[in-house]
Formats: C-alpha cells, sequence, structure tokens
C-alpha cells in the first residue's frame, strides 16, 4: 500500500491592478463559479488543498485589493508567502502598465525576484484587447516566470495558473 500523500503548507498572493479580475480568478480556482458583479475587495484569504505530484499543497490563496505604484504591500500579502500571482487585463494597457510598477516594488519590497506567475486575464474578451500576447510573453521573459492568459468567465486556464508547480514546490 502507497504510503499517504505528503501535506504542504503554502501561501500564495495575488497581486494586479483595480478592476482586472483577481478575485474572479480566484474566486473561480477555488469556489469552481464566476462572479457576475464587480465588487471592489478589501482583501480576503481563500484556502484550498492542490494536488501537486504526489503531494498535497494546503494552500492559503490572499486575494488583494487593486494596487498602484503608490499601493503599500500588508503584511498579509508579504509575510511568508510561497509566491506571487500577478494579474493583468489583456483589455487594459494601464493595467500592464501599472502592473510592471508593482512587480518592480515587490522585487525591491523583497530583496530578490520571488516566485510569481504572469497572469492576463480576460481573455475571452479578445475583441476589446489592448495588450499583444507577446508583450506578457516578453514581459514573463524578463522577470523569468511563466506566463498564461485565462478567462474566469469560461474558466480557461484557471487551474494552470495557480497551480503552477514553480509557486507551489
Amino acid at each position: 500500500m502507497a504510503p499517504p500523500p505528503v501535506e504542504v503548507q503554502r501561501k500564495l498572493t495575488v497581486l494586479g491592478y483595480p478592476g482586472v479580475g483577481k478575485s474572479s480568478l480566484t474566486t473561480c480556482f477555488v469556489e469552481n463559479r464566476f462572479v457576475e458583479n464587480y465588487d471592489p475587495t478589501i482583501e480576503n484569504t481563500f484556502h484550498k488543498t492542490v494536488r501537486f505530484k504526489h503531494a498535497h499543497f494546503v494552500t492559503d490563496i490572499v486575494d488583494t485589493a487593486g494596487m498602484d505604484e503608490y499601493s503599500h504591500f500588508s503584511q498579509a500579502a508579504s509575510v511568508g508567502v510561497h509566491g506571487y500571482v500577478l494579474v493583468y487585463s489583456i483589455c487594459s494597457r494601464t493595467s500592464f502598465e501599472k502592473l510592471k510598477l508593482i512587480n518592480e516594488k515587490l522585487v525591491n519590497l523583497l530583496g530578490s525576484e520571488p516566485p510569481r506567475v504572469l497572469v492576463g486575464s480576460m481573455s475571452d474578451l479578445e475583441g476589446n484587447r489592448q495588450v499583444s500576447l507577446e508583450e506578457g510573453q516578453q514581459a514573463a521573459r524578463q522577470w523569468g516566470c511563466p506566463f498564461t492568459e485565462c478567462s474566469a468567465k469560461q474558466n480557461e486556464n484557471i487551474s494552470t495558473n495557480i497551480c503552477d508547480g514553480s509557486l507551489l514546490v
């Protein structure tokens, strides 16, 4: 009989400009549902156990309030964090540019390159695209992190973002 899977605690933080779909992405991942109404988040922590490579990752996911270059990282969003999900909307050039500043601020705060995943959200709104797929890929290459686009509304590539092994291991 195989030994029981190892349980590992992990804490992830979701960061991005206001209105980019951080809460939708998180809710879709944790509760497998899309919330149609936009209600600005102050800060919520969700819990989910994720199975990855013979281990169970008991994961706290901190869904933060929208940020800009002047925002401060809360203690819950920065202390004891194992990885970051950096989110921008493909429909908002501003959210992409602000996320670059948020990433820079994060690196300066931590003093190193943290494990992170870059996510272009709202991929179902292709007709409103302001940030090309190539721009997202280029930013991810510069930051040395995985990249994907997703749609919480259509539940596309959601688990790919948060379950990325680089954030869990």
